[in-house]
This record gives C-alpha cells, sequence and structure tokens, in this order.
C-alpha cells in the first residue's frame, strides 16, 4: 500500500511548499481556541471561470471592481481562507493556521458558533456544476493529513454543512469519498 503524502505544517503554521500570498483579511484566534475543525470551500472568479489572478486579488483587497461585472458586487468583501487549492493541485497559502481566516462568515458546527474561531479554511478552485480535479483531491488529502498531525482536528465540513441555506460549496460535484478520512467526521450542521 503507497503511504500518503502529508503537506507539512510547521510551528508557525505554514505549509513550507506552499506559495505565500499574504491575506490582511485575518486577526487573532480568541484566547484558548483550538483548530479542531477544517472547512472545505469552493470559489471561481469570475463564477465558472478558472486561472488568472482574481482569487488571490479578492483576498488580498486588490481586486478591481471594473475588470468584470461581478467584481463590482463583491470587490469591497474583506474575505480569506487559510488555504487556496488550484485545479492544476498548487496550493497557496494566505494566512498563518494560527490565525483565524475570514472564510466561514456566519456559522454554527456541532452546536458552536463563530466557526473561524476553530477551524482553518481551505478553497478549491471550483463550482457547484463541474468535477474537481484528482490533483485537488490528492493535495487535499496531503493537507488534511499535515493538519491533523499538527492540529486536534476532529472535523472536515463544507462549508454548506456549517452555513447550510447559506452556502452550497463545495457543491454536489465534490467528491467526499474522495477526502481520506472525511466522511465519519464530518460532524452535524447547526
Amino acid at each position: 500500500m503507497a503511504e500518503r503524502a502529508v503537506e507539512e505544517i510547521d510551528a508557525g503554521g505554514y505549509a513550507p511548499a506552499a506559495r505565500r500570498v499574504p491575506s490582511p483579511n485575518a486577526d487573532e484566534r480568541p484566547a484558548g481556541s483550538r483548530i479542531e475543525l477544517v472547512v472545505i470551500h469552493a470559489i471561481s472568479l469570475p463564477p465558472g471561470e478558472f486561472g488568472g489572478d482574481a482569487i488571490e486579488r479578492l483576498f488580498t483587497n486588490t481586486l478591481p471592481p471594473d475588470r468584470h461585472p461581478y467584481f463590482e458586487a463583491i470587490a469591497g468583501l474583506r474575505v480569506s481562507a487559510h488555504f487556496l487549492i488550484r485545479r492544476d493541485g498548487a496550493l497557496v497559502q494566505f494566512v498563518s493556521c494560527l490565525l483565524r481566516a475570514w472564510h466561514a462568515g456566519v456559522s454554527c458546527w456541532n452546536g458552536r458558533d463563530r466557526c473561524n474561531d476553530f477551524s482553518i479554511g481551505i478553497e478549491l478552485e471550483g463550482c457547484d456544476d463541474r468535477p474537481f480535479e484528482a490533483a485537488q483531491y490528492e493535495r487535499l488529502g496531503a493537507v488534511l493529513a499535515g493538519l491533523r498531525r499538527r492540529y486536534p482536528v476532529t472535523g472536515v465540513v463544507g462549508h454548506s454543512d456549517i452555513a447550510p441555506g447559506r452556502k452550497t460549496d463545495p457543491g454536489p460535484c465534490f467528491d467526499w469519498h474522495r477526502v481520506p478520512g472525511a466522511l465519519p467526521s464530518r460532524g452535524v450542521p447547526g
């Protein structure tokens, strides 16, 4: 049996193999918070289009609103995730895992509100109506393995699990069976 890849997470909360693009959309976690949850998201900008720098620009507050009609509505958002996994499996890190990235919004998991306080957000470049790439699942599995080695992660959920009715990502095309250990630990929404 092949050994599963592990994306190492260092003591500073960074994956050394990731390309770093610092986001200002993060802050300190509340005192005593433990990283227990990983939230899987999906994003494409403009919607349904892949590649380019729009996701990075959104997470760094530099998205030009005049570049696409959709950008006008979202250019003022102040959001980020810890990681982005591109279609080809490339890993980008915006925020140290030790900090609270602003990815979940209004959210609840197993009766606990404010999921940003105790979670890591991983964005996959994708959308609700197209399958994700094998390279993305491979990288996601490696990142999850690294996070589990470094932190007491007990749940891996979709954004839709912690914000039902408000969010749909990672969407119906996301194959939870391809994510090692995710199905038994997805938790109970709300």
